[in-house]
C-alpha cells in the first residue's frame, strides 16, 4: 500500500515573483535552430564576441599551472584591487584607496552586495524603466523592490533629479542608474552626475552607479560618478571592456565606512570571486591588452555607425543615438504593438535574432527592441538584408 504524502511545501513567494530574462528563451530557440542547420545571426544577447584578450589567457593558464586554485580574501586578491585602483587614477585621474575596492564575482556579484547593504525589506531604489532587468530582481530576492521611473527620449533614458523629486516617497532609499545603460546605451556627463547625487544626498538616500560599459563609449571617455561623488557606490565588471563574459568578475567600489559590512557580507555569501580568474585579470590593466581593448572599442563603434543609420533606414525609430555600450533601443511602433511576436517572426523566417523590450521594463515595452551589434559590419550587413526582407513579409502577413 502506497503511504500519502505530505502536500509539498510551496516555493518561496520571492523565486515566483522574480521574472524570467526572456531573452534566454529567445537564445535557446536560436540555438536549436542553429542546430538544425540554419545559420543564425545572433544580435539578442548582450555578450561581446571577441574571445578573452591573449594576454589573459596567458596569465589565466600560469596561474593554474602555480596552482592558484584556493580560495582568496573576501574582497579579492591585494594585487588586483591594487591593479583597479591604478586603472581609477590611469582613466580618471582618482586616488581610489584599493581597500574600498571589492572584487565580485561578476558585475552580478557586486549588484547582490550593495542591494543587501542597502535595502531593507520594503524599501526600494529609483531605478529607469526601461533598464537592465536583473537589478530589479536583485532588490526582490533582498526582500525589496524597484520603483520603475518611465523614461524615454526627452531624458535620454535616464533618471533626472526632477524625476526623482517627483518620485521619492518614505520607502525610497536610493536610486541606481546605469552609464552607459542597458538597453539604450545613453550616458550621464558630469553635471548630470552631480544633479542626481544632490538630489539623492538631499534625501539622505544613496546613489548607486553602474559602470559596467565604461571604456565602450564612442568619441569620448564617459566620467565615473566618482568624480563627483565620493560616497556613491560603483558597480563594474570585467566582463564588457575587458571581455572576460565567462570568467565571472566584478568588482564594487564603496565609501570606507560600508566595506566592513560588505566584506562580512561577501564571506557569507560567496567566500570570493574565482581566484583564476583574479590571478589572469592582472594582465588587463598591462599596456598590451588595453592596447588590444581599445581595438575592439573602435570596431565597436564602426558598428554601431553601419547599423543606425541603416536601421533608421528601413523604419525603425531611434530617437537617441547611443553613446556607449553596444546596443540599440528600437521603437517599433511604425510596424507593431507586439514586440514579442515582432522578435519571433524574425526568429523563426529570417533566423535574425534580437530581444523584445518586455524584457526591460514596462514602459512601451511592446514597442521597443533591442538589437546589439556584436557582430562584425559583415555580418550586420547580412542582418539587415534579411531584416528589410522580413519587414516585407511581415507588412504582407499584417495585411492578410
Amino acid at each position: 500500500m502506497n503511504t500519502p504524502h505530505a502536500p509539498q511545501a510551496p516555493y518561496s513567494r520571492r523565486s515566483q515573483e522574480i521574472a524570467p530574462f526572456h531573452v534566454m528563451s529567445l537564445l535557446a530557440r536560436a540555438n536549436a535552430l542553429e542546430q538544425a542547420g540554419h545559420d543564425v545571426i545572433h544580435l539578442e544577447i548582450g555578450e561581446p564576441d571577441f574571445t578573452t584578450a591573449e594576454p589573459i589567457i596567458r596569465a589565466g593558464q600560469a596561474a593554474l599551472a602555480a596552482g592558484h586554485t584556493r580560495y582568496t580574501a573576501a574582497r579579492g586578491l591585494p594585487a588586483l584591487r591594487q591593479a583597479i585602483a591604478g586603472f581609477y587614477g590611469q582613466r580618471y585621474n582618482l586616488d581610489i584607496d584599493p581597500e574600498r575596492i571589492l572584487v565580485t564575482p561578476g558585475g552580478s556579484g557586486a549588484l547582490l552586495l550593495a542591494s543587501s547593504l542597502l535595502v531593507d525589506p520594503n524599501k526600494h531604489w529609483l531605478l529607469a524603466d526601461p533598464g537592465y532587468p536583473c537589478n530589479r530582481h536583485f532588490l526582490r530576492l533582498v526582500e525589496g523592490a524597484a520603483q520603475l521611473v518611465p523614461v524615454g527620449p526627452d531624458s535620454g533614458y535616464q533618471l533626472t533629479p526632477e524625476s526623482i523629486a517627483a518620485n521619492w516617497n518614505a520607502a525610497s532609499v536610493g536610486a541606481l542608474v546605469a552609464s552607459p545603460a542597458n538597453p539604450t546605451g545613453t550616458t550621464l556627463d558630469a553635471g548630470q552626475l552631480t544633479g542626481l547625487s544632490a538630489a539623492l544626498k538631499e534625501r539622505s538616500g544613496h546613489l548607486v552607479v553602474d559602470e559596467i560599459y565604461h571604456g565602450l563609449t564612442y568619441g569620448f571617455d564617459a566620467p565615473s560618478v566618482l568624480e563627483v561623488d565620493d560616497e556613491a557606490f560603483v558597480l563594474n565588471s570585467f566582463s564588457k571592456y575587458f571581455g572576460m563574459t565567462g570568467w565571472r568578475l566584478g568588482w564594487l567600489v564603496a565609501p570606507p565606512r560600508a566595506v566592513p559590512e560588505l566584506e562580512k557580507l561577501a564571506q557569507n555569501l560567496y567566500i570570493s570571486a574565482p581566484s583564476m580568474a583574479q590571478h589572469a585579470a592582472l594582465a588587463c590593466f598591462e599596456p598590451e591588452t588595453i592596447a588590444i581593448f581599445e581595438q575592439r572599442r573602435e570596431q565597436f563603434r564602426q558598428r554601431r555607425d553601419y547599423l543606425l543609420p541603416a536601421l533608421r533606414e528601413l523604419g525603425f525609430r531611434i530617437d537617441v543615438e547611443p553613446q556607449g555600450a553596444f546596443y540599440l533601443y528600437c521603437d517599433v511602433s511604425a510596424f507593431t504593438d507586439d514586440a514579442q511576436a515582432f522578435c519571433a517572426h524574425f526568429l523563426e523566417t529570417e533566423h535574425v535574432a534580437f530581444t523584445p523590450g518586455l524584457d526591460f521594463g514596462n514602459y512601451r515595452a511592446n514597442q521597443h527592441v533591442r538589437i546589439a551589434y556584436t557582430q562584425d559590419v559583415g555580418r550586420l550587413q547580412e542582418a539587415v538584408k534579411w531584416i528589410g526582407r522580413g519587414l516585407e513579409r511581415w507588412g504582407r502577413r499584417a495585411e492578410s
